[in-house]
């Protein structure tokens, strides 16, 4: 058996699972302060019973090799926590830990889409957008960890911001990202005496997300399917940016791809063909992460089960 601790910016989650990632138990639980959400992991890892690792998945950043996790923007407080030493001192057992972009890639390698592939690229796109590379069958984090940002690429030199840079990658393919470029076209529309489907007046504005803009989209409002025809050319372009530079068999993407799909896919496709080296974009599938509501389980899993 093995344990996989997913350490999140307001919650966390304890699974107990086999090589196989059939989750055995899971425990969830608010994340706390540093201290105290430690001592809870512990607490609740000493009651699932025998295992023979940990794996830890976690926002970065963070050292893998040496196992510290350092100063994640959403673990106010968690600055040099050398998580993996605690544990190992406490359960004597060996103890990884990956960025959450890199467990989810592991995760989706193993025992989802990219089952197979010697060669894969895993994209988050969820509130933001990261990245976790599978290369010559192996995970590759980069000299330190950094491996995989490809969120920071600027696309153009202006537009919606997203990772501290506007413009980038993450500002036109991340939940964040797509709100922006909804509230922006929104507001358009308003000033012009005109409105959209999912934002009828300047109160709404606040409220416009990402799933908000999708539903108005399926529902034919011209704006909505506007934003995301937006954010498909780009998500064309960052693509074909990985596809030229790493030559992947698979690229899996997950959250927002998974679900808005039929309004990405076409446009995405067109601007593929036209940017991607014809040999790379031919070799190389695009699809839907598999795992979906139980990725995050599963990752935190597959640290444990792929350690070396």
């Amino acid at each position: 058996m093995y344990l996989g601790i997913d350490i999140g910016g307001t919650k966390c989650a304890i699974v107990l699972g086999d090589e196989n990632a059939n989750i055995i138990r899971k425990e969830r639980f608010d994340t706390l302060d540093k201290d105290n959400t430690i001592k809870k992991l512990i607490e609740i890892a000493h009651t699932m019973g025998d295992f023979e690792s940990i794996g830890i998945s976690c926002g970065g950043p963070l050292d893998s090799k040496k196992g510290v996790i350092m100063s994640p923007p959403n673990l106010v407080g968690w600055d040099d926590v050398h998580i993996c030493e605690i544990l190992n001192e406490e359960f004597g057992v060996p103890v990884s830990i990956c960025n959450d972009a890199n467990a989810c890639a592991l995760a989706e390698w193993k025992f989802g889409a990219g089952r197979g592939s010697k060669n894969m690229v895993f994209l988050t796109f969820g509130t933001g957008l990261g990245a976790g590379l599978i290369l010559d069958g192996k995970l590759y984090s980069g000299t330190n960890d950094m491996a995989g940002e490809v969120g920071h690429i600027r696309l153009e030199n202006f537009g919606p911001v997203g990772y501290g840079k506007g413009g980038s990658f993450e500002g036109f393919c991340s939940g964040g990202g797509i709100a922006q470029l909804g509230k922006t076209l929104a507001l358009q529309k308003l000033q012009s005496g005109s409105y959209t489907a999912y934002c009828r007046n300047k109160d709404e504005l606040e409220n416009v997300t990402a799933k908000s803009i999708a539903e108005a989209a399926l529902a034919g409002d011209e704006t909505a399917n506007e934003v995301y025809d937006i954010c498909a050319e780009h998500l064309g372009k960052g693509l074909s940016v990985i596809i030229d530079i790493l030559n992947p068999e698979k690229i899996v993407i997950g959250s927002i791809f998974q679900r808005s799909e039929n309004l990405l896919r076409e446009k995405m496709e067109k601007v593929l063909k036209k940017e991607c080296l014809s040999l790379s974009l031919n070799v190389c599938e695009i699809t839907a992460a598999e795992l979906k509501e139980n990725l995050g389980d599963i990752a935190a899993l597959s640290v444990a089960i792929c350690a070396e």
